[in-house]
Parts: C-alpha cells; sequence; structure tokens
C-alpha cells in the first residue's frame, strides 16, 4: 500500500495545480474541448518541466559529494578489480541470463521508451553536466518514492539499466559485480555492439534490488569513467506515463480544475464583460458548483426573467428546427422531455430534475460545474455516466451564440441525447478510454469528442442529419452543417481525432456517422490501439472503474459474464417455444 501511495504521490507531482487564465491560453472566438486538451498537454509538460530540474538541481547542491563517498564505500575501485574476478562473476552467471541477442527486440524495445521519456526535455538536459548526474525522469521519481519512509526505501524495486562500454565488454564484469555487492538479482541480460560513436558495447540489464541500494548503484556507476553512459527504466508502479485518474464517482471531488478561458471577467470580447450585474450573477453560480460535493442534491437556481427570456428564445428555436434536421433519437428524447414537462418554454429546467430523467432512462446523472473542466477532467466524469454540466445562462444580447457552454447548451444540445441508450453507451466508453491515456491521447480523444458529441452528424434514411450538441443547440451552424457550403467524411476515429478544427467560424468539415453503433464498433476497434497497458470497466453495482490487472479480475469478471449468457440463453429458449 505505502509503494502505491508513493507512486501516485509521484504521478501527481505534474498533475495541474490551478485554473488558467486568458492571460496563459490562446485566443478564439468559442470555448473548445479540443483547445483546452493542447493547452492541458503544454502546461503539463511546463510544469514537469520544471519539477525535474528543480530536482536535479536539488540532487547537484546536496548530495554529489555524498553520493561519491557512498560509491567509494561501496565499489572497489578498478585496480582492485582484477580481470579474472570478472571473467569468474561472468562464468558463474547463468547461460539463461547471459543471452547477447542479434536482432535487439527486448533491447530495442527498452531503448525506444528511453528515447521517448528524453524526447519529452529539452536538448539542454539530455547530456550529464560536469557536476550533474543527468537524472532522468525514472530516476528522479524513484529518488521521491524512497524518501517516502525506510519501508519505502527497502522495497523491492524491479528496473533495466541501460549502460554503454566505453572499455569492451569485459567491463561488464564490474557490473555485475557492483549488482552483487549492493545484494541486487540479475534477471536478464543482453548485450550488443553499440551503433554510437565512442562507445564499444551497450548492455541491457533487468534486475531486481531494493530502492535505496538502486539508487546507490546508479550513482556509484556514473563515477566510473569506464562507462560512456548509464539509464534507469523503472517499471511502471513509478513512472508517469499512467496518470492517476478517479476509480469511484466520489472521487471527481478531487477533478475539478477549470480553464477559465473566456470567461466574463477577463476577455472584453465576452457579451457580459461590461455587465456587473451579469458577472456578479456568474460569480454567484459558480460559488455554488464549487461548493457541490458527491452526493449532495444538485442546489436549486432561482432563475431571474431575463434569464427565462433568454432560454425561451432558444428554445422555441430548436423545437422548430429538431422535426427537420435532428436525428430520431434526439427528436424521441426530446419530446419526451416535452410530455414530462421537463422541456417547456416558461422556466429552465432544474438540473436536479433532468438528472432524475436521465438515470431513469439511461442511469446517466448530472454534476454541477463552474465553467468548461480541463479535458482530462471532462471526460473522466464519462466514464461514470456523470455530465458534469453549467447551471448559468449566456447573455442576453447574444441568445444564439456563446463563447463558452452554457446550460441551454447543455440541456438542449447534450441531455435529450444523453437520455439514448446507444448514446449513453457510446459517450460513456470516450470517458473510459481517456483514463491513465497519455496526454497526446487526451487530445486525440478531446477530437474524436468535438467531431462527434459536439458536432457530429449521421445518416437516416439518405439524409443527412444532427446529433452533435454544438449543431443542435446553435441553428446558424446546423444550418451550415448540413448544407452543402462544407466537406462530409465518413466517421474514421483514427482519421478523425487528428483533424485539425476550426474555432473561430463555422467548421468547414463534419463526419459523418452510418449509426450511432457503427460509430461505436469503429471507435472501439480504435481505443484498442491505444499505448495504454491496461484495460478498465465500469461496474455498475458498485460504480467503480476496476482495472483488470490481475487474473483474479478477470476470472470474476468472466464469472459474471457466464451468469449474463446464462439468462440470455434461457430468454432466448423461452421465446421460442410454442405460446
Amino acid at each position: 500500500m505505502m509503494a502505491v501511495a508513493a507512486a501516485q504521490k509521484n504521478r501527481e507531482m505534474f498533475a495541474i495545480k490551478k485554473s488558467y487564465s486568458i492571460e496563459n491560453g490562446y485566443p478564439s472566438r468559442r470555448r473548445s474541448l479540443v483547445d483546452d486538451a493542447r493547452f492541458e498537454t503544454l502546461v503539463v509538460k511546463q510544469t514537469k518541466q520544471t519539477v525535474l530540474e528543480e530536482a536535479r538541481s536539488k540532487a547537484n547542491d546536496d548530495s554529489v559529494e555524498d553520493c561519491i563517498v557512498q560509491a567509494q564505500e561501496h565499489i572497489p575501485s578498478e585496480h582492485d578489480v582484477e580481470l579474472q574476478d570478472e571473467q569468474a562473476n561472468l562464468e558463474n552467471l547463468p547461460l539463461e541470463e547471459y543471452v547477447p541477442v542479434e536482432e535487439d527486440v527486448e533491447f530495442e524495445s527498452v531503448e525506444q521508451e528511453q528515447q521517448q521519456s528524453q524526447s519529452q526535455e529539452p536538448e539542454g538536459n539530455q547530456q550529464p553536466t560536469k557536476n550533474d548526474y543527468g537524472l532522468t525522469e525514472d530516476e528522479i521519481l524513484l529518488a521521491n518514492a524512497a524518501s517516502e519512509s525506510a519501508e519505502a526505501e527497502a522495497a523491492m524495486q524491479s528496473a533495466a539499466l541501460v549502460v554503454r562500454l566505453k572499455e569492451g565488454i569485459s567491463s561488464l564484469g564490474r557490473i555485475l559485480k557492483a549488482i552483487e555487492t549492493f545484494h541486487g538479482t540479475v534477471q536478464h541480460v543482453e548485450s550488443r555492439q553499440s551503433r554510437m560513436e565512442g562507445v564499444d558495447h551497450d548492455v541491457l540489464i533487468k534486475l531486481d534490488m531494493t530502492r535505496g541500494n538502486l539508487l546507490q548503484l546508479i550513482r556509484s556507476l556514473r563515477q566510473s569513467g569506464s562507462f560512456s553512459s548509464m539509464n534507469l527504466m523503472a517499471d511502471n508502479n513509478l513512472n508517469v506515463k499512467a496518470p492517476w485518474f478517479p476509480k469511484h464517482a466520489s472521487e471527481l471531488d478531487n477533478c475539478n480544475h477549470l480553464m477559465t478561458k473566456y470567461e466574463p471577467d477577463l476577455d472584453m470580447n465576452h457579451p457580459g464583460f461590461a455587465d456587473k450585474v451579469y458577472r456578479q450573477r456568474r460569480k454567484e453560480i459558480a460559488e455554488i458548483a464549487f461548493a457541490y460535493k458527491y452526493g449532495d442534491p444538485i442546489p436549486y437556481i432561482d432563475y431571474s426573467d431575463v434569464e427565462v427570456k433568454t432560454w425561451r428564445s432558444v428554445f422555441k428555436t430548436v423545437q422548430d428546427l429538431a422535426p427537420k434536421h435532428a436525428c430520431a433519437e434526439y427528436r424521441a428524447a426530446f419530446q419526451k422531455l416535452q410530455d414530462e414537462q421537463i422541456f417547456v418554454d416558461n422556466r429552465l429546467p432544474q438540473l436536479q430534475e433532468m438528472s432524475d430523467f436521465l438515470r431513469k432512462n439511461t442511469g446517466f446523472s448530472l454534476r454541477p460545474a463552474a465553467g468548461l473542466l480541463t479535458a482530462r477532467d471532462f471526460l473522466a466524469s464519462l466514464a461514470f455516466r456523470i455530465f458534469q454540466s453549467t447551471q448559468y445562462v449566456r447573455h442576453v444580447n447574444s441568445p444564439y451564440h456563446t463563447p463558452e457552454p452554457d446550460s441551454i447548451h447543455e440541456l438542449l444540445g447534450h441531455m435529450p441525447l444523453l437520455a439514448d441508450p446507444s448514446f449513453a453507451q457510446f459517450s460513456q466508453e470516450i470517458g473510459l478510454a481517456s483514463l491513465g491515456a497519455s496526454d497526446e491521447e487526451i487530445e486525440k480523444l478531446s477530437t474524436v469528442y468535438w467531431f462527434t458529441v459536439e458536432f457530429g452528424l449521421c445518416k437516416e434514411h439518405g439524409q443527412i442529419k444532427a446529433y452533435g450538441a454544438g449543431l443542435l443547440s446553435s441553428y446558424g451552424e446546423l444550418l451550415h452543417a448540413i448544407s452543402d457550403k462544407c466537406e462530409h467524411r465518413a466517421f474514421e476515429p483514427a482519421s478523425t481525432a487528428v483533424q485539425p478544427y476550426q474555432d473561430q467560424e463555422y467548421q468547414p468539415i463534419y463526419y459523418v456517422a452510418e449509426s450511432f453503433e457503427d460509430a461505436k464498433d469503429k471507435f472501439r476497434r480504435w481505443v484498442s490501439t491505444m499505448s495504454r497497458p491496461f484495460e478498465v470497466r465500469f461496474n455498475p453495482h458498485t460504480e467503480r472503474v476496476e482495472v483488470l490487472d490481475s487474473v483474479d479480475k478477470l476470472e470474476t469478471l468472466v464469472h459474471q459474464m457466464n451468469t449474463e449468457i446464462l439468462h440470455l440463453t434461457n430468454a432466448i429458449s423461452k421465446l421460442r417455444r410454442p405460446f
């Protein structure tokens, strides 16, 4: 448990710790989850680099001399180690542990991971300076994990070392002797002639050793002139390639990082910038959302006559356009919401009554948000069938356009389709795919979300219909999207995920799905190609996300699936019997 806590703390070192204003961001005509995802990636990289530089600086200032002393105490000098000792160590090593591999398959996979990690840092940090250990990200995380407690320092760590030998393969014996001195166990060794100038051989060593001893080993080896370089590749419980993500809906309380671009207090182009009453109203509603915690009833908002007037204008427009241009699933849910008197023109629906309606139909529920969350946090909520919705209303002077999501966009655009089982399942699968995804993959998922959930089109009886919330709550772009003024492409997640988007004017390109089911099938196949090294599933009984990373968890899931299949088989048999 302590090791898990330490690993989680290490991952959180590089998390976004604050909200960001327009001064740090980028100009755009309207809010975009994709734009925010790209900005979030940039901020994470900058934060990560700052943390790494601070750790390297601290290591240089505080521990260089101590490490040299410790190295001299533990490791014999080159004059003390005879060639016969080196050869004896090689001879005593079991044959299956020393396997020179010509094809370099495993070696290159580790080397590629090492290069990918180093490529995230500026070139100036890749080469150690005169007084620098050239600390890698994994080494810093290892040091932080070891510093948690005495138990954490003594915990066993699996790792891979890539050592470049300047003096030939005979230097390998010195490394193996050092590993033995620090009570490590060698699990695998590979060597090959180096492809780098001035280096004789590259050696990959996989080993198990306590964290404290592993740090001492690394520092000691770096003092030797026999090695051109030495890099640590720790295993997954220490690296930050799988960021922390919520496992239960209650943990969404910790996911409230806002992207505050185009807020009325910050941007003079916002319709409400000069309206002090509107700005104060936005602050009051935002504070209500900030105070919300999991399990609380959604606070009631007493909307003003001006806000109801704005709602009525947009509602009637959508009511007129939806029968002709919206997909069948949207029309059916819209009608049901009218029948239950949730969609009426004389008042705005409350999030609580809308949440109750969704829970009855698809198991989705709502959670109030003060504004647009960061892309990672927003997508994570979908994994729990929770949609984070704003409660404020756009400015009355701009009823048909808002530079950021507001309650009218959420209610008229998103809610009807979240009441459709197929679309709700698609939304949840996007959320599940985002859990533990890399920053680059979050950008791609956000782009897919942009071109589907926000601006998606689908075919219906040979005609193109809208299902994207951004279209259904914006009649101008809706008419543009179904016209011949734009390009329509078949929805393919791999190409959609890298398609540049337009945030200044209407989209020049829209993606058309054959159906929701077809879109889900294509999306699932694309997600399977992502680099995340584990699978997750949502357990509806516990409302928890489970990481499928053990045989026991898989066996439990198989038993549950067998029970469901048995029920389905029995149902089919009963339906086939004569009445």
